[in-house]
């Protein structure tokens, strides 16, 4: 950690800020990702009144999380545009059908909501919209694997620079499928969705004002939360032989950000329990972001493995320079509209 320090620079402050926007997706729009899984599994005597708290929760300003996303691709393609390049070519397909997925999940949203109200309609618009709420969190964890494990970097390598009709091709599936279609990958991409259903169980669980009600998503916390350490350690393992670096960074010189996920869970277990709701909340967040963080430390100082480095990545200096002093302007004018459109909300969900 004294190494990493010792070399923070621009591209370093850059992608710190890169992570930070995309935990900022991951507690908020994740969240949201898993309140679909619950739509979905939604059952009992109060089945109707659990899919009503998840509506209420989502709300209207569902899609304002998306500015993080946003943000993390705008950061991506200016500061580092050779990685954007890279994994825009080679992840095309997984990317492709996440925005589909993204898209499918907000429209349906809104026509089960403001559409027609009859048992068909409804039924239509929340198969798409639990469909897509599931779908998309295990593409954006199977994106995350597959940069991991360097076959993405690997695969970028093979395409040919005179085209695709250049001779001795690779087969289109070598390229464009196996980097993602591979298991570590695929275990991410399930840890990545038991995450989000464990955050939207927590937050609905601490939202909930009936008791039986907080109860349901109670029980389907505590539930996810051993989902999560079962899937997360079977990760861990995986990646010792599909991501070596990174799974021997994670329980190396990294191991703070796996001790720091295994005792957020912990407290966060104990805190459900005991009924403590809203440290069970900041408990479930610390454990995400733990995880997220420490995949991103254990892959330093490489952007997309196994050899594309930030530094190499990086755009030059004054570009860098710019983008920073335009984030700093942006959030002064985003984090105050934000942190106002919640608590609006909050008001109107109160009332």
């Amino acid at each position: 950690m004294s190494a990493f320090i010792a070399t923070i620079g621009l591209p370093e402050v850059v992608a710190g800020i890169l992570v930070i926007a995309l935990n900022a997706y991951l507690l908020t729009g994740g969240a949201d990702f898993g309140g679909g899984v619950w739509d979905l599994l939604a059952s009992g005597p109060r089945r109707d009144a659990q899919r009503a708290l998840i509506a209420e929760q989502i709300g209207p300003i569902w899609e304002a999380n998306h500015v993080w996303l946003v943000l993390v691709v705008v950061i991506l393609f200016t500061a580092f545009p050779p990685a954007f390049a890279t994994l825009g070519i080679v992840l095309h397909l997984p990317l492709s059908l996440m925005l589909v997925g993204i898209v499918l999940r907000g429209s349906s949203f809104v026509f089960r909501s403001y559409g027609a109200r009859d048992d068909v309609s409804q039924r239509r618009w929340s198969r798409v919209f639990a469909g897509a709420s599931i779908v998309t969190p295990v593409l954006l964890g199977v994106i995350v694997g597959a940069i991991a494990t360097g076959a993405v970097g690997r695969a970028a390598a093979m395409v040919p620079a005179d085209g695709p009709r250049a001779a001795a091709t690779p087969a289109f599936a070598a390229i464009f499928v196996a980097p993602w279609l591979a298991p570590f990958p695929l275990a991410v991409g399930a840890l990545a969705l038991a995450l989000f259903a464990q955050l939207a169980a927590t937050y609905l669980a601490v939202a909930a004002r009936d008791d039986a009600l907080r109860e349901d998503f109670r029980r389907r916390a505590l539930g996810t939360a051993l989902v999560v350490a079962v899937i997360g350690t079977l990760s861990l393992v995986v990646a010792r032989r599909e991501a070596p670096d990174v799974g021997r960074n994670l329980v190396g010189g990294w191991a703070i950000f796996t001790v720091g996920a295994a005792g957020a869970a912990l407290l966060g277990g104990y805190a459900l329990l005991r009924h403590r709701w809203a440290l069970a909340r900041i408990a479930a967040a610390l454990e995400a972001s733990c995880i997220l963080w420490g995949w991103a430390a254990a892959q330093y100082p490489l952007l997309v493995p196994p050899s594309m480095t930030l530094s190499a990545a990086a755009a030059p200096r004054v570009t860098l320079t710019l983008l920073l002093y335009a984030l700093a302007g942006g959030g002064v004018i985003l984090l105050p509209a934000l942190a106002w459109l919640f608590r609006l909300f909050a008001r109107r969900v109160g009332a």
